[in-house]
């Protein structure tokens, strides 16, 4: 009979036990999905604050986007060219807007401009003037490219012949060497004197 009563109990405890557990159990859920309500409401606010950021950077690319495809590349432009002469070699594909060339930092040019026009059909007029020429040189017209923001073209650094050549290894000493015709450094021998008594 006491084993009985003892199983019992036991049997009471354990069921007390899993009650005790499934009440914190539902208390975790309870405070797991209280936690993700707030943390979505501070995500929320978060972007709210941060989106005129992301909005005006989106925009701004939107804007380029939009530019470019109203634009063209002219390479090869004579270095005496004006922005005025250019406008007037491309007024007969549309209304130009904006004509760029540009320059290096001494303010000299670098024989290529850009073209914006008013209307995106008058890109492929003036794709029809590719090799027309202009101060007796021919142009080569394309459509500009947009380029994406944080992506740099890789370009490999050319060696300076006035710098001289510089090695990535490190300078290691050559051995001495010595000239077989006894100019610069030769070791000298030696001779014990004798007493002559030529001397």
């Amino acid at each position: 009979m006491e084993g009985d009563v003892e199983m019992a109990a036991a049997e009471e405890r354990a069921v007390a036990e899993l009650d005790d557990m499934k009440k914190r159990l539902k208390e975790m859920e309870d405070e797991a999905a209280a936690l993700r309500e707030m943390q979505a409401k501070v995500e929320q606010e978060m972007g709210t604050v941060q989106d005129p950021a992301a909005a005006a950077a989106a925009a701004n690319q939107i804007n380029r986007e939009e530019v470019d495809a109203r634009s063209v590349f002219v390479g090869n432009v004579d270095y005496s060219c004006t922005p005025e002469e250019v406008q007037q070699h491309f007024q007969s594909c549309g209304t130009v807007n904006r004509v760029t060339i540009r320059t290096n930092k001494y303010g000299q040019p670098k024989g290529y401009a850009y073209v914006e026009f008013v209307e995106p059909e008058a890109v492929e007029q003036a794709l029809l003037l590719n090799e027309s020429e202009l101060h007796s040189r021919q142009l080569k017209v394309s459509a500009k490219r947009t380029n994406v923001l944080g992506m740099k073209q890789f370009r490999p650094q050319r060696s300076n012949p006035q710098m001289g050549y510089r090695s990535r290894t490190s300078f290691m000493d050559a051995p001495y060497i010595y000239s077989p015709y006894g100019y610069g450094k030769v070791p000298r021998l030696r001779v014990p004197m004798r007493y002559s008594p030529y001397f």
